[in-house]
Parts: C-alpha cells; structure tokens; sequence
C-alpha cells in the first residue's frame, strides 16, 4: 500500500515501523518499478538505511515533521552527496553543500534517497527533453509525463516517494501533477530559498512540492518556507495556519467564451464538472476576464525572460553547443538577440498588466483554472515539440510573473483514461488559504491518489481560525449559540469558530443583571475551573463595534484556553463578583441556565 508523509510520520511516531523499514520499501518499490528514466542518480541504500537508523536515534526525532519520510529532489537542486546534472552531463558539478530547500527538509527529519530526471535546464512543460530518457507516465503510459519535473512526478505518482521537489517558473510544478493526478503546490515568490538551484528565470524561479495529498505538501512547504540571506530574492513569507473551508470563498472563472481546450472536449466538460464541484462546496463563482493574463502570459518567451535562460547557458552555447538538447538550444539562443529597449518596454507592461491583475483580485479570493487545457502523447509532442509544449502552458506561463500563489489539483479521470486536473490562483502570500479550500476539494472528488490505486484517506481536522481581517473573541454567556443576546454576534456577520474550553484558572459567577449574564475572573492558577465557551469570529470593523457596547462590569481581556492558546473575550471586573454566586462547578454558562 503507498503511504502518505502523514501516515509515515504517525507510523514512525508510534513506533509500528521504523524508518530504515520505510526507507527500504521505497528502494524496493523503485527496483519493482524498472524504469530508468525517473532517476538520474540514486543513492546507495546502505547510505540512505544508516542515515535512517541513525535519525531515529535521536531523542527528539518524534518531534520532527518529515520523521523518517523519503524524499526525491528535481536534479537542478544541489543535494550532497549527488551530482547536479539540470539532465545535461556536459554541465554537470558536485556540489560542497545541499541548497536551502534541501537542508530544511533534511533538519525537519527528511531522508533524500534520489535525484530526478527532468527537461534539460528545466526548460519545457513536456518531460521529453533528456538525454537519461522519458520517464513512463504511471497513469497512462502513451502520455507525455510533463515536465520539466518530469521524474520527480513520476515518483511520487507511481507509489516509489511520498514527496519530492521539482522547481517552477513557467508550469513545471502544475502541469506535471496534472498528468500524473498529483498534487503540485507552487509557492509564492520568495517563500522557498532557489539558493543552490541552477536557475532558468532567477526573477521567477521558485521550488515547487509535489505530494499525493495537499495535506502532505503543506508540511513540507512549512518546513522549508523562511528568509534565507543566501537568496537575494528570499522573502519572509511563513505558511501560516491551514483552517476549516471558509464561508462564502469567491472563485473566480474566465469568462464566456475565453477559455481554450484546443478541441479537448473532454478537458472541456471535466472542467465544467469541477465548477459544479465547487459551487456545490459552497463556492461563489464571479466572472472576469481572463484576456490581460494571457497577455501577460505572451511576455514570457516573446519578451526579455528568455534572455535569463541565454545567461545560465550563454558558456555552454558558446564552448559545446551539441551538449545542449536541439529544442532547449533554439529556445534559450534567442535570448542573445534582445535589446536593453525591448526589455525595458516589456518590463513596462508587465507593470501595468500587473496592476490590472491586482484591480481582478479585489473582487475574489482566488481563481480556478485548467491546470492545462488538454493532454498529449509522447508522439504527438515529439512530431511537433514547440507548439505542442507552448500550449501546456496557456494557463502556467503568467502566474510567476504576476506573483501569484498556485495549488495543482487532481480533479477528474476522463473515460479515455487521462487525467485532468484544476489550479487555484491567488495574490502571493494566500499559499494557506489555497491549501485549505483546495484540501476539500481534492478528498471531494474521490480520486485515488497518483496511480497508486489508493483512495484519499478522511481529512485530518483543522481548528477553525479567523481569515485576514478577522479577530476572535470568546463568549461565555448570554452570547453563546441560541442564548439570549447571541444575535448581536450575527448581526454583525460573526461566525462560530469552534467551543472549546478554558484553562482550569477561572471562576465562572452568576451577575445580577438583566438579563442575566456570568462574569468569568481569572484567578490563581490551578484553583479554578475549566469553563465551557465559544470562538467567534468578527472583522476587524464588527469587533470594534462590538467591544464598544460591551456593558460594565464586564470588559475585554486575554483568556487562556485549555490547550495552551490565548484569546480575547469576556471577562469581569474583580469588585462585581463580591456578592455574586459562584456557579464555576457548572463547568459553563449553558450548563447552569439548563440547571435553573
């Protein structure tokens, strides 16, 4: 059965199997898979088995979040230990230390076991252009795998790692989880290090996760997403918490008429189906136009972008230009041939469309596209390897450059076979959010996962949390659901977040007023009560409101609730409690009314 980086790490934490076990069935798996083409290098795996020996050695391996999980990293990436080849042996060096990404995985309990095959200097969307082979599509076999993380999808899809890295700049990330019904997470900008990555586009270049649930994805994001000062183009961007699916998300969708399948009707009516999923999750659907995108989308090899690729290879062109694959040659030559005006006006308009993009988001929370309009066979992308791959890329090749966050989803299993799948775009920075609508979205659909054959396990529960311009506040009385005065709260468009409970250093008093309301006093720790009560959530204009009209002796202050997190809410004033019956072994404001 293929694992998830969940199920590993709870399996590890338990200690039902180690992760020498666990390392051993991914070499296992790879030798039963036969398939050359997916690794350029693998590691030794007596190397690999006493590193995990070694890992779960440690007393504070349990607390790691990757304990023990193999990992598979995209060959353009610098891992010790491998030769970093971008799929071009002329190019090929060893390098004295991992790249950023890699480091954090291995710190947060990650074991690297292989190096993956990918288009040449990760230039193309196809997986077809390197001299280690074509890596087998495991969901369908006449498919191209997409690429350029050709290898590291295939890995995981097939069952052989949970996790692996490939990088993004124009789809690499996306369009080859969509072939091998995986998830593909593109970050935004700067949340990942690209430090000892060969770069294609440094300005748009990002590491990509791909996983086989969006569950998986996220912790590696989380435990590779910090500033690093060895990247000029680092930010400081954490994940953030995932939450419970929002009300009322708005997604977005081109249109009539805009979008372009190639004459896919089936990609066509998978599509549709998927805006049924949505709309049925709850979702608003909001029309906008789609037409700046693909504008901008134009810029990225009819514009300056193209001159970044010419300088990573500008040598290689020049000493051995027969090293270099013919398509990849053709395309990063024609980078020597820009001026310094034509970069300048197309830098230009990249700033205006990017504006526009700016003006399309204020009126949603994100957009759901086609990860790619239609698919191909190995033999139709080899009969024509430009345009065929330039299609692949119709909703790929704008997102870096407008900054956006991407999240690649598997959304359907066409009759004839191939896999179709859908991606969430978002303004940089929303990466949490997307992993949380699009979570819901993947176990929606019922799909197994990669071509494993394995279906989606149940959703881990998330505590419900607040969005951007949200505050919380506890209540614990007359406040509560279906008591007395809970209607101020929705009259204001508070919603409920979760009942959850105090720490056991607070007494709860029945006050004399009308109506009746508790007063909660903290007190010495360990000689109070835990006491039952709600979370809400209202906007930062709707707290303030709220707060203004909160009557004495009652205020607001910070509560510390059982499982160590703090919160505002209600609390009372120490004076008005002297005559007032203590009613703390209720446990709660609605246990005591229901007494009474």
């Amino acid at each position: 059965m293929t694992e998830t980086v969940a199920s590993i790490v709870a399996a590890h934490r338990a200690g039902t199997r180690t992760p020498a076990e666990t390392v051993a069935r991914s070499f296992a798996r790879i030798r039963d898979h036969a398939d050359p083409a997916v690794f350029i290098s693998l590691r030794e795996e007596k190397d690999a088995l006493a590193e995990a020996e070694h890992l779960a050695s440690r007393t504070d391996a349990a607390e790691l979040p990757l304990f023990g999980v193999p990992v598979a990293v995209k060959d353009n990436i610098d891992a010790l230990g491998f030769p970093t080849t971008a799929a071009c042996p002329a190019y090929a060096y060893t390098p004295t230390r991992d790249a950023t990404a890699v480091a954090r995985l291995r710190a947060a309990g990650a074991i690297i076991i292989g190096k993956t095959n990918l288009d040449q200097f990760a230039t193309g969307l196809v997986g077809v252009r390197s001299p280690y082979g074509i890596p087998k599509n495991p969901v369908c076999g006449d498919l191209v795998p997409g690429g350029s993380s050709s290898g590291s999808a295939v890995a995981v899809s097939a069952g052989l790692v949970p996790l692996s890295l490939g990088t993004d700049t124009a789809g690499s990330g996306r369009v080859p989880a969509m072939l091998n019904n995986i998830v593909g997470l593109k970050p935004s900008l700067g949340m990942i290090s690209t430090a000892g990555v060969v770069p294609a586009c440094r300005t748009l270049d990002c590491v990509s996760v791909f996983a086989l649930t969006v569950d998986d994805a996220a912790a590696a994001l989380a435990a590779m997403a910090a500033p690093d000062s060895a990247d000029p183009f680092s930010r400081d961007r954490p994940l953030g918490a995932l939450t419970r699916f929002p009300d009322k998300v708005r997604l977005g969708v081109p249109r009539s008429g805009q979008l372009m399948f190639f004459g896919d009707k089936a990609a066509e009516a998978a599509y549709g189906d998927a805006l049924k999923r949505w709309t049925a999750l709850g979702t608003i659907l909001v029309e906008f136009d789609l037409e700046p995108f693909y504008e901008t989308a134009r810029l990225l090899y009819e514009g300056p972008w193209v001159a970044e690729r010419f300088l990573v290879l500008r040598d290689l062109l020049a000493s051995s230009p027969d090293a270099i694959h013919p398509v990849t040659r053709e395309i990063t030559a024609a980078g020597a041939r820009l001026t310094a005006a034509e970069t300048f006006a197309a830098l230009y308009r990249l700033q205006a469309l990017r504006k526009i993009a700016e003006r399309t988001f204020l009126d949603l929370d994100a957009m759901v596209l086609p990860t790619a309009p239609t698919a191909y066979a190995i033999a139709q992308v080899l009969a024509n390897p430009v345009e065929l791959n330039s299609r692949l890329g119709t909703y790929t090749n704008f997102v870096n450059l407008l900054d956006l966050c991407g999240l690649a989803l598997p959304a359907a299993m066409r009759r004839d076979g191939i896999p179709f799948g859908i991606t969430l775009l978002a303004p940089a920075g929303n990466d949490a959010m997307l992993a949380s609508i699009g979570r819901v979205f993947h176990a929606d659909t019922n799909l197994t996962l990669g071509a494993t054959g394995v279906p989606h396990s149940p959703l881990a529960a998330l505590p419900a949390t607040t969005c951007a311009d949200e505050i919380a506040i506890a209540v614990v009385g007359a406040h509560l659901s279906g008591m007395a005065l809970n209607s101020e709260l929705t009259a204001l468009g508070g919603r409920l977040l979760e009942a959850a409970s105090t720490a056991p250093d607070y007494k709860l008093y029945a006050l004399d007023t009308t109506p009746p309301k508790p007063g909660m006093l903290r007190v010495e720790s360990g000689k109070g009560s835990a006491i039952e009560l709600e979370v809400w959530a209202l906007s930062a204009a709707s707290f303030g409101k709220f707060v203004a009209a909160v009557p004495p002796p009652l205020s607001i202050g910070t509560i510390n609730l059982a499982d160590g997190r703090t919160v505002k809410g209600f609390i009372v004033e120490p004076a008005a409690v002297s005559r007032a019956r203590d009613i703390s072994a209720f446990g709660g404001w609605r246990a005591y009314v229901a007494a009474k």
